[in-house]
């Protein structure tokens, strides 16, 4: 994408109205929002911006939230699942517009197939797609079956699905590093490599601390998402932190069979798989979790053998480069949004879903700093749980759930 725009560290002490701490999409989203509104903004990121999940992610926006609207409805209702449905939606409409209007090239391409890894798993999504369009009125969906399904992934590894049009993926590093440009040309203070030390309350206040000087502000947003550490302990204990990794590969030309028509993929496994072309021809696959906390040194090896079992041909394509980073997961896989100490919210914990959401919680942020709370509130709402174990046995209980989730996979 070229060089980013630099941005110098705090150095000395602010005031301002709101302080944001993190620098990828809900944090950027945020201060682009508020700085047009002529809020007096400091935005405070640790490393550069887009360095996190925003700057490495899949770039699949997705459709409505994490959980299928029929799931969400048999846990909420309809009136609260068709509410969180339509806020997705509006998100999606919202980012999409944002781009647009900004002049954020971010190499938007339609088109989504969410695939069945198992036969089994084949009549629920034939089902999703009917009731996606006669429940919560969306037609941008069709089933697929094995047929299509194949012919649109250039591959029979799978057994059906959906495919929606209504969806695409984008260049995620573009966005971000574009709405950065947006938040500052609208005069929000933006400072890189200025990582929070602590975060305090009182007062009516509150107090942000780095290194090199601090922040006063009447309110925060922590955005942060997976990287928050020992920062703010009730979010630590609710989002816990996932490495996602992806492998591209050299392009692979215009007579590949390789999604034809462009489109990304997600698959049904619980640790999904997750893929795309970009506009070169490279595959950019992803499909390598891991739960602890450092980078393993093999995600070439393990990417290619992933690729390999979905796409035969490519079982020795060479792999030029390969990256990862951390996303924020919840228990329940649902947004986490809570007012954590006085005038201090965080927001994140997306769960896989957060290109799309993460934008639009942003915005939301914005709108209550105005005074409208109605729509944020949706998530506020939603409830939560943290994982169990606590700060000590969190990280193992969940290491070996999900390796759990991840061998039904394979059965």
């Amino acid at each position: 994408m070229g060089p980013r725009p630099e941005y110098s560290p705090l150095d000395g002490d602010r005031s301002c109205d709101v302080v944001i701490v993190g620098g990828g999409f809900t944090g950027l989203s945020a201060a682009a929002h508020l700085a047009k509104a002529g809020t007096n903004v400091v935005l405070l990121e640790a490393s550069r911006i887009g360095d996190g999940a925003s700057g490495r992610n899949g770039g699949q926006l997705g459709t409505g939230q994490r959980a299928w609207v029929e799931d969400l409805e048999s846990e909420l209702g309809f009136s609260r699942a068709k509410a969180l449905f339509d806020l997705a939606e509006e998100g999606k409409a919202h980012l999409l517009d944002f781009a647009r209007v900004n002049g954020i090239d971010m190499e938007f391409t339609p088109g989504q197939l969410s695939v069945a890894h198992k036969q089994r798993y084949v009549e629920y999504y034939r089902k999703h797609a009917d009731i996606m369009a006669s429940r919560f009125g969306y037609p941008h969906m069709t089933f697929m079956d094995a047929r299509e399904t194949a012919e649109r992934l250039g591959s029979s590894a799978y057994f059906g699905g959906v495919r929606d049009t209504g969806t695409g993926h984008v260049h995620p590093l573009k966005l971000v590093v574009g709405t950065g440009r947006v938040a500052a040309s609208a005069g929000a203070k933006l400072f890189e490599n200025s990582r929070v030390t602590s975060i305090s309350a009182a007062g009516g206040k509150v107090r942000v601390t780095t290194a090199t000087g601090t922040v006063t502000a009447a309110k925060c947003l922590i955005a942060v998402n997976a990287y928050g550490g020992k920062l703010e302990p009730v979010s630590a204990a609710h989002v816990m932190p996932i490495g996602s990794f992806i492998g591209a590969t050299v392009p692979l030309g215009p007579e590949s069979p390789v999604l034809p028509g462009g489109e990304s993929v997600d698959d049904s496994r619980f640790v999904v798989r997750y893929f795309r072309k970009s506009p070169d021809g490279r595959l950019l696959f992803g499909g390598r979790e891991i739960y602890a906390v450092k980078d393993p040194k093999d995600i070439h090896i393990h990417i290619r053998r992933q690729i390999a079992e979905i796409y035969p041909m490519l079982k020795d394509v060479e792999i030029t480069h390969g990256w990862g980073g951390y996303v924020g997961i919840t228990l329940p896989r649902k947004p986490f949004v809570r007012e954590v100490m006085p005038n201090v919210i965080f927001a994140g914990g997306y769960s896989g879903h957060g290109v799309m959401l993460s934008n639009y919680v942003g915005k939301l942020y914005a709108e209550t700093v105005s005074g409208n709370r109605d729509q944020l509130k949706l998530f506020e709402e939603l409830k939560i749980p943290p994982f169990p174990g606590g700060r000590r046995f969190r990280s193992p209980l969940l290491f070996l759930a999900l390796n759990w989730y991840a061998l039904r996979d394979r059965i």
